[in-house]
């Protein structure tokens, strides 16, 4: 059975604390200059003040070792992206350039390290603004690790993952990406090849698999912040940070590729924030599990979709914006069977008018495997266990 769960008119912290689920553990809170005024505050007297950490962050945030032991974060994900292993088997690269050459990157450069055969850990030496000539084109096994660092990629082409298995990318900020133009750009230590120009996307994934993208920071691109593309399959993209933008998410090519019924992505812990229109996701063909998201209102619509996905919002935050034209938390784009497709609603919360509309019959499960399933907490506690959603900017030392 679906339940629509109404917000209650007092919610202490202590309540919060006695009804805390046993996979949840409390944190310290860590600085976060992009956070706005939370919009739920109206709702509860009030704001959180502390995190608490959700089945990822758990795992490794409240460990003060965490630096030497980086490559140990490739065993904390959740959900159709747990098997992504990034640069678990390889070595430490550290980017120590932040400059930046297409056809011929320097080593120390993020390019160089990207691009490598081998399975590699990609950190940083210092905080760095990197802006890249040329769309970045992601390499398998890779771990793009931003953490003990400010690392952010801005004002030019973005990141590629095409045709890759197994990359990870965690901990640093993509924002205000351009178009790429058509020209030569290495892939590979062996191979240059002419790409048309990619579309202004932040993060694009087109034909690729195993997946994670965690803690991130994603505004105001072209295009997209991500896309997820021709097949691409076992992805979880969580505590990440989006805002200021139209099309945040896409999932699936277009109407006519089927390909995409493979798609198997969650989305979870996420904090969709202010300025946003709409495509959080937008789904088709495929399997998207959203689930314990933050949504500080939206300009069109929250989650929609076409040609027929399969979609279970769980446990989620809804706050409508105060436009009685766009309380609707779903759109389906036209077409006549759309009752028939599965799009369920279970514990999610409702604010300020927010509301969602079912459809199809049937098991709505995700199925995950015994290492990908993890326990949704309550729609309530998704303020708090997203709080610290995007880069945690860490310090050697001391947990995240």
């Amino acid at each position: 059975m679906d339940y629509i769960f109404t917000p209650l008119p007092l919610l202490s912290c202590i309540f919060l604390i006695l009804l805390l689920p046993s996979n949840l553990i409390m944190a310290h809170s860590t600085e976060k200059h992009y956070n706005t005024l939370q919009p739920f505050s109206r709702y509860f007297p009030k704001t959180p003040k502390k995190p608490f950490l959700n089945d990822i962050d758990s795992c490794w945030r409240a460990k003060s070792n965490w630096a030497s032991n980086r490559q140990a974060l490739a065993g904390c994900a959740i959900g159709f992206g747990k098997d992504a292993t990034g640069g678990i088997y390889g070595t430490m690269y550290i980017v120590t350039d932040p400059s930046d050459d297409p056809v011929n990157p320097k080593p120390g450069t993020l390019r160089y390290g990207a691009i490598q055969t081998e399975p590699l850990w990609i950190i940083f030496d210092r905080d760095m603004s990197i802006t890249l000539e040329n769309e970045l084109i992601m390499n398998s096994y890779k771990t793009i690790d931003g953490r003990g660092a400010r690392v952010e990629i801005a004002d030019g082409p973005c990141i590629t993952i095409q045709g890759v298995s197994h990359v990870i990318i965690h901990g640093i900020s993509i924002h205000d990406c351009k178009p790429g133009n058509a020209g030569l750009v290495r892939s590979t230590p062996d191979h240059v090849g002419h790409r048309q120009g990619s579309d202004g996307d932040g993060i694009s994934i087109f034909s690729s698999s195993n997946i994670w993208i965690d803690h991130c920071y994603l505004a105001r691109c072209t295009d997209g912040l991500i896309d997820i593309i021709h097949a691409s399959t076992s992805i979880t993209i969580s505590n990440n940070y989006f805002t200021q933008h139209d099309k945040v998410m896409l999932l699936g090519h277009n109407d006519q590729y089927t390909e995409d019924k493979i798609m198997r992505v969650t989305i979870a812990f996420n904090r969709f924030a202010s300025g946003l229109t709409e495509r959080m996701p937008r789904v088709r063909f495929g399997y998207a599990h959203v689930v314990n998201n933050q949504y500080d209102e939206w300009k069109m619509y929250a989650i929609g979709g076409s040609a027929n996905p399969t979609i279970l919002s769980e446990g989620n935050f809804f706050v409508a914006p105060n436009d009685p034209n766009a309380k609707q938390v779903t759109k389906r784009e036209l077409n006549e069977n759309w009752k028939s497709w599965k799009w369920r609603s279970s514990k999610d919360l409702f604010l300020n008018g927010a509301y969602f509309v079912p459809s199809g019959y049937g098991s709505c499960a995700p199925n995950y495997s015994p290492t990908q399933s993890f326990t949704a907490a309550p729609a309530y506690m998704v303020p708090a266990i997203t709080l610290n959603a995007g880069p945690t900017y860490c310090v050697v030392g001391k947990a995240c």
